[in-house]
């Protein structure tokens, strides 16, 4: 297990605690990173110890042991999740809205995408305060099942009004998965140890845009079996699907670190040591005054706010890049289209990740946003400003770039400044929820009516990102301050006693030794 020598273990010879959350190393504190890869990377030697007993390449092994558990599982459901949600854009190339009266001239096939937004917000604090309450080896795999019944669903959808129903369910039913599998994720990492899970996990949501355009090329050719569509099967077999990997998740899922069962006694208490020391003590329990707190919180209404521009480019390019694409005039085909919406995808994923691992090692996240909305700015430009399919079609690499890896960079940068437990879930909730109100926007932006251009569109999207890039801004300048106010006025995070800590633990990130991630 990497054990150390017992004179090894001199209090002089313990790794300090480094900053936390500005990554900045307190007084004594060898060089140490928080992540590199999916391993606890270090500047160390090889005698440096994370606690007592347990050197670096122990840690390394322990982390990598946990990442490989839990991290891939994550993907893959995050994955069905979002290829459920926005499959109905690839159905939508089939003969959908024919098939079900959707009037063309009218905004009901915008209704059906908006429709699932409302519900799907109205779920995620009360689902992610049930995941607390509960076990999320139960509560995760039973909404699977409640969204993967609501997907098949839709395939056997004969008007309108069917289709609105199965879309308003499951918005309902898949609500809690995202602030949940986030919110979980912050239960076994350290707070510079989650933007690249975080990054990973969502990394699936441009899978699901690559994987549904590929899946859907194939499955649409299924037409005529059975009596079906292809935008049936597109349904079916996809709701089917996540119905079979939910009843995995019944039997691999893991609950919480302390009783992980792929984990020896020794590897659970180091890995819960882990957590107490980069949660400074803050208070874990079950009770509702934190859920005020995080109400009350001006800093994660902000984040609200940054985050409904950023995902109202996600849900409008994921609903829509399809139609995109295919009133570009690039594709001489709906079947081409599909295809030419994943090297987009591809290239958003890889960004994505890297994004992730450089912010982690870096221990910042505002600076990241920052360049990213920079980015997705540069494309929405392109798109607006030149009539080259050429152009045009690479505007939406860019965009694609720009938006995608702001999603779980967002919300690592939002949760690693919620202190306490209950608090950091309903405030991770209400960033990601209210965020999701802007697929309601988004589904109103391209109508039939703009194209191939969508000006009102891709303007409103600039206008999202401008906002969200101020805000930005605003708050990385914030949050420096705050964190140099706080190194004048109080000492050093380290040299608090676990007795001091203690008299502070319900005070969540407004505690005299907390700092803020920038």
């Amino acid at each position: 297990m990497g054990k150390l020598p017992a004179e090894a273990l001199a209090p002089d010879a313990l790794t300090t605690e480094s900053d936390s959350v500005t990554g900045e190393k307190t007084a004594g504190a060898p060089s140490m990173s928080h992540a590199s890869g999916l391993d606890v990377a270090t500047d160390a030697g090889p005698g440096s110890i994370e606690s007592a007993g347990w050197d670096i390449a122990a840690t390394r092994k322990l982390i990598r042991k946990v990442d490989l558990t839990l991290i891939p599982f994550l993907a893959l459901l995050y994955l069905l999740s979002f290829l459920d949600r926005t499959n109905i854009g690839n159905a939508r190339l089939d003969s959908l809205e024919d098939d079900v009266g959707i009037d063309k001239t009218g905004l009901q096939y915008n209704d059906a995408l908006a429709i699932f937004f409302p519900f799907y917000v109205a779920a995620e604090i009360p689902s992610n305060m049930a995941m607390k309450r509960f076990r999320p080896s139960v509560w995760i795999p039973s909404i699977m099942v409640a969204w993967a019944v609501c997907t098949t669903l839709m395939g056997i959808v004969h008007n309108y009004p069917g289709l609105m129903a199965c879309r308003s369910a499951l918005g309902l039913a898949e609500g809690g998965l995202f602030p949940g599998i986030t919110y979980y994720i912050t239960m076994w990492y350290r707070r510079h140890e989650c933007g690249l899970r975080m990054a990973i996990f969502f990394s699936a949501a441009t899978a699901a845009g690559a994987f549904g355009g590929l899946l859907a090329f194939g499955i649409i050719k299924m037409r005529g079996l059975g009596g079906l569509n292809g935008w049936q099967w597109i349904f079916i077999l996809e709701g089917l699907l996540t119905f079979i990997i939910a009843i995995v998740a019944f039997k691999v899922m893991q609950d919480y670190p302390a009783t992980a069962k792929f984990l020896t006694p020794e590897e659970r208490a180091e890995v819960q040591a882990r957590l107490r020391r980069d949660r400074s003590s803050l208070a874990d329990e079950f009770d509702l005054r934190y859920l005020w707190d995080a109400l009350r919180d001006w800093k994660i209404w902000v984040h609200m706010f940054i985050t409904i521009g950023v995902y109202t480019g996600l849900y409008s390019y994921s609903l829509f890049l399809p139609t995109i694409i295919n009133d570009l005039g690039t594709a001489n085909s709906r079947e081409m289209a599909q295809l030419l919406t994943v090297p987009p995808y591809v290239v958003a994923c890889v960004f994505c990740v890297s994004a992730g691992w450089c912010a982690d090692k870096m221990g910042q996240r505002g600076i990241f946003m920052i360049g990213f909305m920079v980015v997705a700015i540069i494309g929405l430009i392109m798109l607006m400003a030149s009539s080259s399919s050429a152009v045009r079609y690479t505007g939406c690499f860019f965009l694609a770039t720009g938006i995608y890896p702001n999603v779980p960079m967002g919300v690592a940068w939002n949760g690693n400044n919620i202190g306490g437990s209950l608090k950091r879930g309903v405030g991770i909730a209400m960033h990601v929820g209210f965020g999701n109100l802007g697929g309601t926007v988004s589904a109103y932006l391209f109508l039939a009516k703009d194209k191939p251009r969508y000006m009102p569109g891709f303007g409103t999207l600039l206008g999202c990102q401008v906002m969200a890039l101020i805000l930005s801004v605003w708050m990385t300048v914030y949050l420096r301050r705050e964190n140099a106010r706080r190194n004048r006025e109080y000492k050093p995070p380290s040299e608090y006693t676990e007795e001091e800590r203690a008299t502070e633990r319900e005070k969540g990130d407004d505690a005299t030794f907390f700092r803020y991630t920038v």
